[in-house]
């Protein structure tokens, strides 16, 4: 095979997932590392890739690089629909306890088939038990705001306009003073050695609150987060109870949350 010609199924590949690894790549070519690396210098010099430790990953991968809600929401909808029912599943059928879902488009996706389970229970049963859900959403608490099998609780504070999040110090504070059962996590990366990142500061500030705050921690990702490292940390994987996410991950990923006793569920 000719470098040209290798060099294009690399880039194809790395569009196609969004990273590969140098040994992934040397083992599925049966060429050196030394070779991969050069491929991907090359490519990086012609724009078509970006490098990073240990492989390279497409060129709009950007630590700081963030789509809007409303953008995400129709992507990869299957997968964000697969990794929602998993997580509903967690959520009691007698609407007992209490929840947290955060901002983020799979955990939108996990408060509409919240909505719709409830309304479907309460017609049944007619029973007056309600949910407790908090959220500093604007899209989940649309979502959920006229079920009346939920006690909404919306947290406030300035609105980012690309995520339709309450994000700054009083968000932060009012996530302090609450301990609700199950935090249910959206991210943008999730890598083995940097943890759980998202590229805004007082994003990053709002989720490490719920992160500390909430009893048990379950991130939704789906698989073009996984190995992926943006700007601001927010969480270690230590401090996750749960993943889950709609293709199995990488082995580097993989033994990473074996480590820390991450429960990975694939969707």
């Amino acid at each position: 095979m000719f470098a040209e010609e290798r060099q294009q199924l690399i880039v194809g590949l790395i569009t196609a997932s969004g990273r590969a690894s140098v040994t992934d790549l040397a083992e599925r070519f049966s060429i050196t590392t030394e070779t991969v690396r050069r491929d991907l210098a090359s490519l990086e010099a012609a724009g078509s890739v970006r490098r990073v430790h240990g492989g390279a990953v497409s060129p709009d991968r950007f630590s700081t690089n963030e789509e809007s809600i409303l953008v995400r929401t129709d992507q990869r909808q299957p997968e964000k629909t697969r990794i929602a029912e998993a997580a509903l599943a967690l959520i009691p059928l007698d609407r007992t306890g209490s929840i947290l879902i955060d901002a983020g488009s799979t955990t939108e996706a996990l408060a509409e088939l919240l909505a719709a389970r409830t309304a479907a229970t309460a017609a049944i049963s007619g029973s007056a038990a309600e949910l407790v859900v908090i959220t500093h959403s604007l899209p989940v608490a649309t979502k959920l705001s006229r079920e009346p099998g939920i006690a909404l609780h919306l947290l406030g504070g300035k609105v980012r306009g690309i995520t339709q999040a309450a994000v700054g110090q009083s968000t932060v504070e009012a996530a302090r003073r609450i301990r609700p059962d199950i935090a249910f996590i959206g991210t943008n990366g999730i890598h083995a050695a940097f943890g759980l990142s998202t590229p805004d500061p007082e994003e990053a500030a709002v989720k490490a609150a719920f992160v500390q705050s909430a009893r048990r921690i379950v991130v939704l990702a789906d698989s073009s987060k996984l190995d992926s490292e943006t700007l601001v940390q927010f969480a270690s994987l230590k401090d996750l109870d749960t993943l889950i996410t709609d293709t199995k991950p990488s082995q580097d990923l993989a033994d990473a949350l074996a480590d820390a006793g991450v429960e990975v569920v694939v969707a």
